[in-house]
């Protein structure tokens, strides 16, 4: 199945692929060709099933460009989600010569978005308390309406959206096209399809079901300080061929991706602010394995179908067990073998066993002390190590003899002391300086850690 042959047209679909975007999602090929043929829809879809380009896809293959009035109408319930849409609407229409969409929302500059709705607007994306200020303004019309969405239906409801939606519907023609799309149907939701909708298609799209034996799956438990370096060992350790990294936000993706370019590793960045022009560089570059990693977020990355992906790294946890699940099916496709880490600090374990819950499934914990990843450590003597709250190794024990201060006045994070005599403390710095010699520059914190391991019990 292609997008062509749900009725896409040909230039659409050269700029899906251009996207990397080449096989349409179940909830894609269910609804597209229902919206292009003018019926109402009904959708159950979660988050990261591609719902967004299923509404999106045809509105644009229907937009008239003589008209320039409000043609299509997206309500969602989040300034967040209205942006997201928009982006993924813009990134299109730029290329196609087609009206940008325009988000709507809250916290915006009214004067601005009155100036905005003034030009030619083909498609409006809103939040449903801004909308009905330019309404009662005055300065938007819903009266050429023919495409609503109800985007996230449920989320919408529940966080009492209800009247708002009521009157923003009653002021769209009676004979537009509906489609609600909700993560849920709850008995508010149908209700709401039940007054509004028209014969209308119902779709539902259950939740993807992890292929566990294709996948291998693990956790590496670590520090947000401590990431950035168990990333970078763990990725000199399994090497991978392609690989896409998660980040939660834009801003850890740019910043994590200039990382990796630092320590040597051919890497590029997918976000919201990527031009499709960079996009579409970054894709063709990664598809042709002339970079061999992918930093990017859950938005970026929807619809991403690359081959030969061998790795994806979970660097920031995902909010649910569905995005979860969207995140670590880019590997392991065609049958071939995959491989899922994510990285999980203590903040996260709550979050991270709802997401085993449920996906049924335990994943196994690690941490990077745990594998041969200390490969530039070789040399380092073994006890440095493998001390433990144990006895010390002879060499830590004279070390920490020799630098120790008196009791309680220790320095914060190694065993340096800040007070003492004089020849201590400049002995006591000069061993552990020669031991940092031999470490990584990304090693300090971990050194720290192992520092307080090896204090040694004083002797009254």
């Amino acid at each position: 199945m292609s997008f062509q042959s749900l009725g896409i047209s040909i230039e659409v679909c050269e700029r899906l692929k251009a996207g990397g975007i080449v096989k349409p999602t179940p909830v894609q090929t269910k609804a597209i060709p229902a919206v292009l043929k003018g019926q109402d829809v009904i959708a159950k879809a979660q988050t990261g099933t591609g719902k967004t380009l299923a509404f999106l896809l045809p509105i644009l293959e229907k937009l008239d460009l003589e008209d320039e009035s409000v043609q299509a109408l997206i309500v969602a319930p989040t300034r967040e989600l209205a942006l997201q849409i928009t982006d993924e609407s813009n990134k299109l229409t730029k290329q196609l010569g087609l009206p940008e969409a325009l988000a709507v929302y809250g916290g915006q500059d009214v004067e601005r978005q009155m100036r905005k709705l003034q030009g030619n607007v083909g498609i409006v994306v809103a939040t449903p308390g801004r909308l009905l200020d330019h309404l009662r303004r005055g300065t938007i019309s819903l009266q050429k309406v023919r495409t609503l969405v109800l985007d996230e239906a449920d989320q919408m409801l529940h966080i009492g959206f209800l009247n708002e939606v009521e009157e923003i519907i009653a002021q769209t023609p009676k004979n537009r096209q509906t489609l609600l799309f909700s993560a849920t149907i709850s008995d508010g939701v149908r209700k709401l399809s039940k007054k509004h909708l028209k014969q209308a298609v119902d779709i539902t799209i259950k939740a993807e079901k992890v292929t566990v034996k294709e996948i291998k799956q693990f956790i590496i438990e670590t520090t947000d300080r401590k990431k950035q370096y168990d990333l970078l060992e763990t990725l000199k350790t399994h090497r991978p061929f392609l690989a896409v990294i998660f980040c939660r936000t834009k801003r850890r993706a740019g910043v994590l991706n200039d990382a990796l370019k630092r320590n040597g590793y051919k890497s590029e960045e997918l976000h919201g602010d990527i031009t499709q022009a960079k996009r579409e560089k970054v894709m063709k570059s990664f598809r042709n394995a002339e970079i061999q990693l992918l930093v990017a977020t859950d938005v970026a990355a929807r619809g991403l179908d690359v081959e030969g992906v061998t790795h994806v790294f979970n660097y920031d946890i995902p909010e649910d067990a569905e995005s979860y699940i969207h995140r670590i099916g880019r590997t392991g496709r065609a049958g071939g073998k995959g491989l899922a880490i994510t990285f999980v600090a203590e903040k996260d374990e709550r979050t991270m066993t709802l997401i085993e819950k449920e996906i049924r499934f335990k994943l196994k914990r690690k941490t990077v002390d745990d594998e041969p990843l200390r490969s530039q450590q070789k040399r380092a003597p073994q006890g440095e190590r493998k001390q433990t709250k144990k006895e010390p190794k002879r060499e830590g024990k004279r070390e920490s003899q020799a630098s120790s201060p008196p009791r309680g006045k220790r320095g914060k994070g190694t065993d340096s002391p800040k007070r003492g005599r004089k020849k201590e403390d400049k002995g006591g710095r000069s061993s552990r300086g020669s031991r940092n010699d031999r470490q990584s520059s990304f090693g300090k914190n971990s050194g720290r850690k192992t520092g307080k391991q090896s204090r040694p019990k004083r002797s009254r």
